[in-house]
């Protein structure tokens, strides 16, 4: 493909990305409202389980519109991403092998569910994670949260925890490609460990000690898991390539009849 077709090609798959992202942000407005009592519900909760005050607020005349302009456009971004990831492999495929299509779409089918698995897991901690933080007010004062600085909180950890769910599938994907093999990986399983607990350390919102570990022993599990897929995979490998040298050896050591000569 010529460099002029390619060019076009991305500002085709662009533009219909943008629309699809456009249409479902429309859609985010209308879901704005549950979508916010959803994720301020752990607040509410203090206030009616554990007795305690706060409240979110809004610290500007303008941040009310604002968070509904963010909260609609993360909304289009995930409704919309099926569409802009099949433009974004429908972009890459002409130019890829037929493995590597493979590879890359299986990528793709893993790391979608991986990363809405890890979004999920974050949402499923938030409301412990809440409770802990503001468990740390004294009994004499009140909280009171600003909008915009909570709902970064909860947007950094969900990204954190669909992001770092993505590492095994990153893992996985270079063993595939034959950059890296299973056994390399376990014999770094150590220091592994460490930087999952320190990213787990650094990425978790507040740095609570419930968030670092449920963002830590999920991908401690997964990160096992993908060692195990590796191998595996390393495996298959050799038995293909012993299977070919065989292949080989044999039609090598083959003596060709003297009536067909």
């Amino acid at each position: 493909m010529a460099l002029k077709e390619h060019l076009r090609e991305a500002r085709n798959r662009l533009f219909k990305s943008a629309i699809a992202v456009l249409a479902a942000t429309v859609g985010g407005f209308f879901l704005y409202d549950p979508v916010l009592k959803a994720l301020g519900a752990p607040i509410v909760a203090i206030n009616d389980q554990e007795g305690r005050t706060a409240s979110l607020n809004f610290d500007t005349a303008a941040s009310p519109f604002d968070l509904m302009i963010q909260v609609a456009i993360f909304l289009g971004v995930v409704i919309s991403s099926p569409v802009w990831l099949y433009q974004l492999w429908a972009f890459i495929t002409p130019g890829l092998k037929t493995k590597e299509r493979r590879i890359a779409l299986g990528f793709i089918a893993v790391a979608v569910p991986l990363f809405l698995m890890g979004i999920y897991l974050a949402w499923l901690i938030l409301p412990n994670a809440v409770r802990v933080l503001t468990d740390f007010t004294p009994d004499e004062f009140s909280n009171l949260i600003s909008v915009s600085v909570y709902f970064a909180f909860v947007l950094r950890l969900m990204l954190a925890f669909g992001v770092a769910f993505l590492l095994p599938v990153i893992l996985f994907g270079l063993n595939a490609v034959g950059l890296v093999s299973g056994r390399q990986i376990l014999k770094a399983w150590r220091i592994t460990v460490f930087l999952v607990c320190l990213f787990a350390a650094m990425a978790a919102p507040g740095g609570d000690a419930l968030s670092m570990f449920y963002l830590a022993v999920p991908l401690l599990l997964l990160f096992f898991v993908a060692i195990g897929l590796c191998l595996l995979n390393d495996k298959r490998r050799a038995r293909r390539a012993a299977a070919r040298e065989a292949e080989v050896e044999a039609t090598v050591d083959t003596a060709t009849p003297l009536d067909s000569l």
